[in-house]
Protein backbone atom coordinates (compact mmCIF):
# COMPACT_ATOMS: atom_id res chain seq x y z
CA UNK A 1 0.00 0.00 0.00
CA UNK A 2 1.70 3.65 -0.99
CA UNK A 3 1.55 5.56 1.78
CA UNK A 4 2.55 9.06 0.27
CA UNK A 5 0.03 11.53 0.27
CA UNK A 6 -2.24 11.75 -3.23
CA UNK A 7 -0.53 14.82 -4.49
CA UNK A 8 2.54 13.43 -3.56
CA UNK A 9 1.95 10.14 -5.55
CA UNK A 10 0.83 12.11 -8.57
CA UNK A 11 4.29 14.41 -8.75
CA UNK A 12 5.99 10.91 -8.75
CA UNK A 13 3.95 9.69 -11.45
CA UNK A 14 4.88 12.72 -13.39
CA UNK A 15 8.34 13.25 -12.72
CA UNK A 16 9.01 8.99 -13.73
CA UNK A 17 7.28 10.08 -16.77
CA UNK A 18 9.81 12.67 -16.98
CA UNK A 19 12.66 10.41 -16.19
CA UNK A 20 11.43 7.41 -18.43
CA UNK A 21 11.28 9.57 -21.62
CA UNK A 22 7.36 9.41 -21.55
CA UNK A 23 7.24 13.28 -21.42
CA UNK A 24 9.69 15.50 -23.44
CA UNK A 25 10.58 18.98 -22.51
CA UNK A 26 7.67 21.10 -24.50
CA UNK A 27 5.05 17.99 -24.35
CA UNK A 28 1.72 18.81 -22.52
CA UNK A 29 0.78 16.33 -19.42
CA UNK A 30 -2.61 15.57 -19.05
CA UNK A 31 -5.15 17.96 -17.71
CA UNK A 32 -6.17 18.52 -14.30
CA UNK A 33 -9.51 16.12 -15.04
CA UNK A 34 -8.23 13.55 -16.85
CA UNK A 35 -5.42 13.25 -13.68
CA UNK A 36 -8.50 13.71 -11.16
CA UNK A 37 -9.48 10.52 -12.65
CA UNK A 38 -7.00 8.70 -13.02
CA UNK A 39 -6.31 8.63 -9.56
CA UNK A 40 -9.28 9.15 -8.23
CA UNK A 41 -9.00 12.31 -6.06
CA UNK A 42 -10.02 16.25 -6.53
CA UNK A 43 -9.12 18.57 -9.08
CA UNK A 44 -7.87 20.63 -5.78
CA UNK A 45 -5.46 17.09 -5.45
CA UNK A 46 -4.22 17.17 -8.69
CA UNK A 47 -3.72 21.18 -9.08
CA UNK A 48 -1.53 21.08 -5.23
CA UNK A 49 1.03 18.46 -7.60
CA UNK A 50 1.47 19.99 -10.47
CA UNK A 51 1.68 23.98 -8.48
CA UNK A 52 4.51 22.09 -6.56
CA UNK A 53 6.37 20.73 -10.21
CA UNK A 54 5.89 24.34 -11.45
CA UNK A 55 7.67 26.30 -8.50
CA UNK A 56 10.28 23.47 -8.92
CA UNK A 57 10.43 24.51 -12.04
CA UNK A 58 9.84 20.82 -13.80
CA UNK A 59 6.60 22.11 -15.32
CA UNK A 60 5.12 25.38 -17.08
CA UNK A 61 1.79 26.19 -17.43
CA UNK A 62 0.02 28.66 -20.47
CA UNK A 63 -3.61 29.63 -19.73
CA UNK A 64 -5.60 28.07 -22.45
CA UNK A 65 -3.43 25.79 -23.74
CA UNK A 66 -2.72 23.44 -20.55
CA UNK A 67 0.59 22.66 -18.89
CA UNK A 68 3.99 21.13 -20.40
CA UNK A 69 7.47 19.60 -19.58
CA UNK A 70 9.63 22.28 -18.83
CA UNK A 71 12.99 23.41 -20.29
CA UNK A 72 15.09 20.39 -19.32
CA UNK A 73 18.26 22.78 -19.20
CA UNK A 74 20.28 22.90 -16.01
CA UNK A 75 19.44 26.33 -14.37
CA UNK A 76 22.15 28.53 -12.38
CA UNK A 77 21.36 31.92 -10.09
CA UNK A 78 24.00 34.36 -11.93
CA UNK A 79 23.99 36.70 -8.36
CA UNK A 80 24.94 33.98 -6.56
CA UNK A 81 27.59 31.13 -6.10
CA UNK A 82 26.08 27.63 -5.63
CA UNK A 83 27.30 24.20 -5.34
CA UNK A 84 26.67 22.88 -8.61
CA UNK A 85 26.70 19.18 -7.13
CA UNK A 86 23.41 20.35 -5.16
CA UNK A 87 22.44 22.03 -7.78
CA UNK A 88 21.80 19.14 -9.92
CA UNK A 89 20.51 16.97 -6.60
CA UNK A 90 18.02 19.32 -5.94
CA UNK A 91 16.54 19.27 -9.53
CA UNK A 92 16.00 14.88 -8.98
CA UNK A 93 18.91 13.90 -11.09
CA UNK A 94 22.99 12.18 -10.56
CA UNK A 95 25.60 14.35 -10.24
CA UNK A 96 28.95 12.95 -10.66
CA UNK A 97 31.97 15.04 -12.07
CA UNK A 98 35.76 14.05 -13.83
CA UNK A 99 38.75 15.63 -12.21
CA UNK A 100 40.85 16.25 -15.64
CA UNK A 101 44.29 18.69 -13.41
CA UNK A 102 45.35 19.18 -10.42
CA UNK A 103 48.71 20.72 -10.17
CA UNK A 104 50.20 23.32 -8.58
CA UNK A 105 52.07 26.21 -11.01
CA UNK A 106 53.15 29.85 -11.42
CA UNK A 107 50.78 32.30 -12.88
CA UNK A 108 51.29 33.10 -16.38
CA UNK A 109 50.47 36.84 -17.53
CA UNK A 110 46.77 36.51 -18.40
CA UNK A 111 46.71 34.47 -14.68
CA UNK A 112 48.33 37.13 -12.86
CA UNK A 113 46.61 40.37 -14.37
CA UNK A 114 43.04 38.34 -13.16
CA UNK A 115 44.13 37.55 -9.66
CA UNK A 116 46.08 40.81 -9.26
CA UNK A 117 49.80 39.42 -8.70
CA UNK A 118 52.71 39.19 -9.70
CA UNK A 119 53.77 36.86 -12.60
CA UNK A 120 55.48 33.58 -11.69
CA UNK A 121 53.35 33.63 -8.13
CA UNK A 122 52.58 29.98 -6.82
CA UNK A 123 48.34 29.39 -7.62
CA UNK A 124 46.55 26.38 -8.00
CA UNK A 125 45.07 24.94 -11.10
CA UNK A 126 41.88 22.52 -11.41
CA UNK A 127 40.49 21.33 -14.59
CA UNK A 128 36.92 19.37 -13.76
CA UNK A 129 33.75 18.39 -15.49
CA UNK A 130 31.02 18.49 -14.29
CA UNK A 131 27.94 15.93 -14.78
CA UNK A 132 24.44 15.35 -14.85
CA UNK A 133 23.26 12.18 -15.05
CA UNK A 134 26.05 11.39 -16.67
CA UNK A 135 26.11 14.16 -19.77
CA UNK A 136 28.53 17.21 -19.40
CA UNK A 137 26.86 20.40 -18.21
CA UNK A 138 30.13 22.83 -16.97
CA UNK A 139 33.98 22.93 -17.75
CA UNK A 140 35.37 24.56 -14.92
CA UNK A 141 38.96 26.33 -15.33
CA UNK A 142 40.10 27.42 -12.09
CA UNK A 143 43.02 29.03 -10.99
CA UNK A 144 43.41 29.70 -6.50
CA UNK A 145 45.92 31.31 -4.84
CA UNK A 146 48.03 28.79 -3.28
CA UNK A 147 49.10 31.30 -0.17
CA UNK A 148 45.12 31.74 0.63
CA UNK A 149 44.01 28.22 0.30
CA UNK A 150 47.09 26.41 0.94
CA UNK A 151 45.10 23.01 1.05
CA UNK A 152 43.46 23.05 -2.27
CA UNK A 153 45.92 20.98 -3.67
CA UNK A 154 45.16 18.60 -1.11
CA UNK A 155 41.61 17.86 -1.82
CA UNK A 156 39.89 15.16 -3.41
CA UNK A 157 37.38 17.03 -5.63
CA UNK A 158 34.76 13.79 -6.62
CA UNK A 159 33.53 14.14 -3.15
CA UNK A 160 33.07 17.99 -2.59
CA UNK A 161 33.48 20.51 -5.42
CA UNK A 162 36.07 23.13 -5.33
CA UNK A 163 33.53 25.77 -4.38
CA UNK A 164 32.03 23.68 -1.80
CA UNK A 165 35.57 23.52 -0.42
CA UNK A 166 36.51 27.24 -0.96
CA UNK A 167 33.20 28.55 0.84
CA UNK A 168 34.17 26.36 3.79
CA UNK A 169 38.08 27.44 3.59
CA UNK A 170 37.78 31.08 3.11
CA UNK A 171 33.77 32.67 3.19
CA UNK A 172 33.69 34.38 -0.03
CA UNK A 173 32.60 38.15 0.72
CA UNK A 174 32.72 39.30 -2.99
CA UNK A 175 31.66 37.77 -6.25
CA UNK A 176 32.23 38.76 -10.13
CA UNK A 177 30.77 37.30 -13.08
CA UNK A 178 31.70 38.13 -16.58
CA UNK A 179 29.27 36.01 -19.16
CA UNK A 180 29.95 35.74 -22.38
CA UNK A 181 28.70 33.78 -25.90
CA UNK A 182 31.61 31.74 -27.12
CA UNK A 183 31.95 28.84 -29.55
CA UNK A 184 33.79 25.57 -27.97
CA UNK A 185 37.44 25.44 -28.51
CA UNK A 186 39.10 21.87 -29.32
CA UNK A 187 39.49 21.37 -25.34
CA UNK A 188 36.48 21.84 -24.74
CA UNK A 189 34.64 20.19 -27.76
CA UNK A 190 35.88 16.95 -26.47
CA UNK A 191 35.98 17.56 -23.05
CA UNK A 192 32.17 18.87 -22.93
CA UNK A 193 31.09 16.13 -25.80
CA UNK A 194 30.11 18.72 -28.24
CA UNK A 195 30.96 19.71 -31.87
CA UNK A 196 32.16 22.94 -33.29
CA UNK A 197 28.91 24.23 -33.78
CA UNK A 198 27.42 24.32 -30.58
CA UNK A 199 27.54 27.42 -28.86
CA UNK A 200 28.33 27.83 -25.13
CA UNK A 201 27.66 29.98 -22.18
CA UNK A 202 31.07 31.40 -20.80
CA UNK A 203 31.21 33.08 -17.19
CA UNK A 204 34.10 34.39 -15.75
CA UNK A 205 33.72 34.42 -12.09
CA UNK A 206 36.13 35.87 -9.52
CA UNK A 207 35.66 35.47 -5.87
CA UNK A 208 37.43 37.61 -2.74
CA UNK A 209 37.35 36.61 0.88
CA UNK A 210 37.62 39.04 2.80
CA UNK A 211 38.99 41.58 0.47
CA UNK A 212 41.26 39.11 -0.71
CA UNK A 213 41.03 37.86 -4.39
CA UNK A 214 41.33 33.75 -3.92
CA UNK A 215 40.25 32.59 -7.14
CA UNK A 216 39.38 33.06 -10.67
CA UNK A 217 37.35 30.45 -12.44
CA UNK A 218 36.56 30.31 -16.40
CA UNK A 219 32.79 28.10 -16.29
CA UNK A 220 32.18 26.84 -19.90
CA UNK A 221 28.44 25.79 -20.33
CA UNK A 222 27.35 23.97 -23.43
CA UNK A 223 24.35 26.54 -24.44
CA UNK A 224 21.78 23.94 -25.06
CA UNK A 225 22.01 22.15 -21.70
CA UNK A 226 22.25 25.23 -19.36
CA UNK A 227 20.88 28.78 -18.45
CA UNK A 228 21.52 31.34 -15.96
CA UNK A 229 18.85 33.15 -13.96
CA UNK A 230 19.36 36.63 -12.27
CA UNK A 231 16.38 38.22 -10.37
CA UNK A 232 16.89 41.68 -8.59
CA UNK A 233 14.36 43.23 -6.46
CA UNK A 234 13.65 47.09 -7.24
CA UNK A 235 13.42 49.11 -4.16
CA UNK A 236 10.07 50.98 -4.32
Amino acid sequence: MNSKPRYQQIKSYILDGIKQQKYTPGSRIPTEHQLAEQFGVSRMTVNKAIRDLVQENRLVRYPGLGTFIADAKAESPLAEIRNIAEEVRQRGHAYSCRVIKLEATAANETVAMQMGMPIGTRVYHSVIVHMEDDLPIQLEDRFVAASAVPGYIDQDFTQATPNEYLVKSCPISSIEHIVEAVMPDLRAQELLEIDAGTPCILVGRRTWSDGRLISFACLTHPGPRYKLRSITTLER
